[in-house]
């Protein structure tokens, strides 16, 4: 479980590929420092099972279905990626509940600059857009954010956040530019909501 407040801003160190899986390696000086084998640490949204860890780099295995529903599978060495250690029980909630469980790969659909913040669109994937309401949370590279707007159109839905100065200079929603793909989970209490509800419970 995370918070997805993002407490560094790493980067690829390699990446190597094993039949239908990968490893991948990741440097990130402030979440390995009590990191052991087995500890759970999210990279850009996506909870990673730690395999080794030598000085500042940790290694994690990702198999085929987290490379093929999320953004790792297209990552190179060199790019930044936002990291987060698992919650404990005594870590201040300063975003929301995040399991780290990527549930789709939407796209920057554009990028507004303000005076203190940016608007920043993002287009969703097909059947996202129904667990996404204004002023919601939603996860974004890992990223608790609250949502602003939402456009339910059927042919290009998408939503809009708002990033701090904070939020633009620590972590990858900064710099990624109009097209980039960005890991989405939703809230998981709707979702558990729809799933009572069509059961038809009370």
């Amino acid at each position: 479980m995370f918070t997805g407040i993002v407490e560094e801003l790493g980067s690829v160190v390699a990446i190597e590929a094993h039949g239908d899986a990968a490893r991948l390696a990741v440097r990130g000086p402030m979440v390995v420092k009590d990191a052991n084998h087995g500890d759970s640490i999210a990279v850009s949204g996506v909870c990673l099972t730690v395999v080794t860890v030598e000085e500042d780099v940790f290694t994690a295995d990702v198999m085929r279905e987290t490379l093929d529903r999320s953004c790792l599978g297209s990552l190179r060495e060199g790019d930044p990626v936002n990291l987060e250690r698992a919650a404990t029980l005594a870590t201040r909630l300063g975003g929301h509940l995040v399991q780290g469980h990527v549930d789709g790969v939407g796209r920057i659909a554009g990028r507004q600059a303000a005076q203190h913040w940016e608007v920043v669109r993002i287009a969703l994937p097909p059947g996202l857009s129904r667990y996404i309401v204004e002023k919601g949370s939603i996860t974004v590279d890992g990223v608790s954010l609250t949502v602003t707007s939402v456009d339910d159109s059927v042919d290009h839905p998408e939503f809009a956040v708002s990033l701090v100065p904070t939020t633009l200079a620590l972590t990858t929603l900064g710099h990624k530019s109009v097209g980039a793909p960005v890991n989405l989970e939703v809230d998981v209490i709707a979702k558990y909501v729809e799933k009572l509800v069509g059961d038809g419970h009370e």
